[in-house]
């Protein structure tokens, strides 16, 4: 039996077990703070937990199996959590109340990426997915209801493999996707297909009719580099954190800036950073001013940071098994681990000029919460 049939089975079993509604817990969060999402596990269960910015929990969503990131339309008050790559289920709910969940309809030779972004008008949400029969990327297309459910109208082509995120460009029309460039099938789980051939692209694509607007490929001499997570700075730069599956020996840069109708800008930092970073990227944020950007090695259990606007790198903390990362309500940002840790770190204001960088920043992480025992955090953070 195909793994997706199985998936779709346990879905349904899921569907029928909680019926229309979701689990909710939690007290309700202060007036005007952010609120944060955030896949995890505890003990045996898979979940999406809407937090407060202290931490604590204001929801609670069971999942089916582990979950990865989210589409959020907060104007509107909905998300969606998308399964973990290869990933054959995303669940659609409310974040005032929890409401219904709607299952989105994934046609049986897809599979999700874990990642979608809404169109600014909120009618239409775009869902990173793997053609894996035909071998390549495309861009679910999902008609959103007022009542809360999906249909998917249409798909459009990434230009490229292994799309894993999308994210919309500040004039509203415009999606960025990281082609991941690494083939990968569900038979065969995570394996890579085509190491020796892969090509890494980010695809620039008009939401209105799927055209292609423009590209920038990774170069060949570093063709076993992924671009997969993305964030875009005040002045509309994209960031992409990557992912390197070549010679471990081999160190090429793990961060890439982009303008449009540009080449693409790479970014290494210090050569005691970049090997700290260990060739993994597993995510990437910008602060609510959209002045500096975090990238997250859970691999090289740091995190680090970096100047939007020269490209500089500003230093690193160590956090061990840190990925996710999210803008905190003020200045600075929301961490969190595999182990269980939740975080908040405070940038030093100062001038970049007058902050005697050495690459190493000296204060520690605030700890929120540490629910080291039975709980571990997904890769991704979001802030609604």
């Amino acid at each position: 039996m195909r793994s997706t049939e199985i998936d779709r089975r346990r879905f349904l079993a899921w569907m029928l077990a909680v019926g229309t509604t979701p689990v909710w817990a939690g007290e309700a969060g202060a007036d005007g703070q952010p609120l944060y999402l955030a896949a995890r596990r505890r003990d045996q269960r898979y979940e999406a937990a809407l937090l407060q910015a202290d931490g604590s929990d204001k929801h609670v969503l069971t999942l089916p199996e582990r979950g990865h990131s989210f589409a959020v339309d907060s104007k509107r008050g909905r998300a969606v959590a998308f399964g973990r790559q290869p990933g054959f289920f995303a669940c659609a709910f409310d974040l005032n109340d929890g409401g219904p969940i709607f299952e989105l309809p994934l046609p049986d030779d897809r599979h999700f990426f874990g990642h979608g972004v809404f169109s600014a008008d909120g009618t239409r949400l775009f869902a990173t997915e793997n053609d894996f029969e035909a071998g390549r990327g495309v861009l679910g297309v999902y008609e959103v209801a007022a009542s809360g459910q999906y249909r998917r109208i249409d798909e459009f082509d990434t230009g490229g493999v292994g799309p894993h995120e999308v994210i919309l460009l500040s004039d509203g029309l415009t999606l960025c996707v990281a082609n991941g460039g690494i083939l990968t099938h569900p038979d065969y789980g995570k394996l890579e297909l085509n190491r020796d051939t892969m090509q890494s692209s980010l695809a620039y694509i008009d939401s209105r009719d799927g055209r292609l607007v423009e590209q920038v490929f990774v170069p060949q001499t570093w063709n076993q580099l992924s671009m997969r997570h993305l964030t875009m700075d005040a002045a509309g730069c994209v960031w992409s954190g990557c992912q390197y599956i070549g010679p471990t020996q081999q160190q090429p840069p793990l961060l890439v800036r982009h303008q449009r109708g540009q080449t693409l800008q790479w970014l290494s930092g210090p050569p005691e950073v970049l090997r700290g970073m260990r060739n993994y990227v597993g995510s990437v944020a910008t602060d609510i001013s959209g002045t500096t950007i975090a990238t997250s090695s859970p691999v090289g259990n740091c995190i680090v940071f970096w100047d939007a606007s020269t490209g500089d790198c500003l230093g690193k903390i160590n956090m061990e098994d840190g990925c996710g990362v999210a803008p905190a309500p003020a200045t600075g940002f929301l961490l969190s681990s595999g182990l269980g840790q939740l975080a908040q770190y405070e940038l030093d204001e100062r001038p970049i000029t007058q902050r005697g960088l050495t690459h190493r920043l000296d204060s520690e992480p605030k700890v929120l919460r540490a629910d080291m025992s039975g709980l571990a955090w997904d890769n991704h953070l979001r802030r609604v």
